[in-house]
């Protein structure tokens, strides 16, 4: 693939962290989904409070805010930025594909500065995801992260989007967020 077009490659294709110096300062707002496949009882315990180890949505929860936070940490190129807002919620839906129910995470990341908040929305969701498997495993090993992906983004120059098939990738619009 060539790294034309690709702004984390300078003109010799070699990586580097994007220059925003010129750009200004506007709000922006991404939101990412996460999926967590896993069997009914798994759900069932979360749901009910009876895993041994707790709070699992709570804990899932200040995980994934604490991801968003870290995200240039995590991802080389991603510029800090002052993040204004991040909030994770969940949704359980015990409808039952194959043998699994799911979890599904939705995490929002807002800031008012020269660059996005989809990776930090994006880590939000994954770390979220990675913690409740991490919480669920001694009940559950065979959970799935299914998929992650990011439903809307705004500001910047590059201006709005919604992922064109959000509505097939994500949750069932009746579900409760929690």
């Amino acid at each position: 693939m060539s790294s034309e077009g690709l702004t984390h490659f300078d003109a010799q294709g070699r990586a580097h962290m994007v220059d925003v110096g010129d750009k200004s300062k506007t709000e922006r707002e991404a939101i990412a989904v996460a999926r967590v496949r896993l069997l009914p009882a798994t759900l069932e315990a979360i749901r009910d409070g009876s895993s041994r180890k707790g709070d699992v949505l709570g804990v899932a929860r200040i995980a994934g805010i604490m991801g968003a936070k870290r995200t240039a940490d995590l991802i080389p190129l991603c510029h800090p930025i002052p993040l204004s807002h991040v909030a994770v919620v969940f949704a359980l839906d015990p409808a039952v594909e194959g043998d699994r129910a799911s979890v599904w995470v939705r995490a929002t990341a807002r800031c008012a500065d020269r660059t996005g908040v989809e990776m930090e929305a994006l880590c939000a969701a994954s770390v979220a995801a990675l913690t409740l498997y991490d919480m669920c495993k001694a009940i559950d090993r065979g959970m799935e992260l299914a998929s992650t992906f990011l439903l809307h983004k705004s500001g910047g120059r590059s201006g709005d989007f919604d992922h064109p098939d959000h509505h097939s990738l994500g949750p069932p619009p009746e579900l409760s967020w929690l």
